[in-house]
């Protein structure tokens, strides 16, 4: 998919690795400019630094989305880059996973906060950018990163499982209140995705049987190529045989 974002531009969160930077190399080599962020700010660079190299327009902001500020400085310092926002990707998360007697209320507050609190910000401080995309052609799209847990709810990650089904359910409400602005949204729902924050797994669940983040890349690519007369709500991912 050649240039089909040229002159236009887009933030993702957490995109010093994975998923978000899959999406983000996916939405360079089509032309996007990009603001990319994560919490640490090493490897955040590097992984800006590599898409530079390349040739792609890109800055980078370290921020933490549990915190407000945090929110603000990245739609900030994208507005003041390049002054337009056509594709906001909310990936950045984090699970915790405990018993239902054993949560530590500072993880239980993280994972609300950066999971589903964030996303809610950054719409928040990103919506008038989003307004001027959809009026400008007709469509400005919002990538929200959920998970397969936000589906079929798992016991151990259920305070991350609740937090993902209230990022599906929110995406819904945005469709309901800002398609007539042109702005659409879509939940991705994965499954086990080969990455490092699935490395704990990988000694029951083979790397080469995971989810690819390439395929959620894909599935950026897809929604984008929508016309402006179609929205899709959430696309859902699962490996063969219906397993996470």
């Amino acid at each position: 998919m050649a240039e089909n974002g040229k002159g236009r531009a887009a933030i993702v969160t957490g995109a010093s690795r994975g998923i978000g930077l899959a999406i983000a190399s996916a939405l360079a080599q089509d032309g996007y400019s990009l603001t990319l962020s994560a919490r640490r700010p090493e490897s955040l660079a590097a992984a800006a630094g590599a898409l530079t190299e390349q040739g792609f327009e890109v800055q980078h902001v370290a921020a933490n989305l549990a915190d407000e500020d945090g929110v603000r400085a990245i739609v900030e310092a994208h507005r003041e880059r390049f002054g337009r926002l056509d594709v906001l990707v909310n990936n950045g998360g984090v699970g915790v996973g405990a018993a239902a007697g054993e949560h530590q209320t500072k993880f239980i507050d993280m994972q609300l906060d950066v999971n589903l609190r964030a996303i809610v910000l950054m719409y928040r401080e990103a919506l008038e950018l989003l307004r001027m995309a959809g009026a400008e052609h007709g469509v400005a799209q919002v990538v929200n990163v959920a998970s397969l847990a936000g589906k079929h709810p798992e016991a151990w990650l259920s305070v991350y499982s609740a937090a993902k089904a209230g990022v599906i359910a929110y995406t819904q409400a945005m469709n309901g209140e800002l398609g007539a602005d042109g702005i659409r949204s879509v939940a991705l729902c994965p499954g086990w995705v080969d990455t490092d924050m699935t490395d704990f797994l990988k000694h029951e669940l083979p790397a080469e049987e995971m989810i690819r983040p390439a395929d959620i890349a894909s599935a950026v690519r897809f929604v984008l190529g929508l016309s402006p007369a179609a929205v899709v709500h959430e696309i859902v991912f699962q490996r063969p045989g219906g397993g996470y």
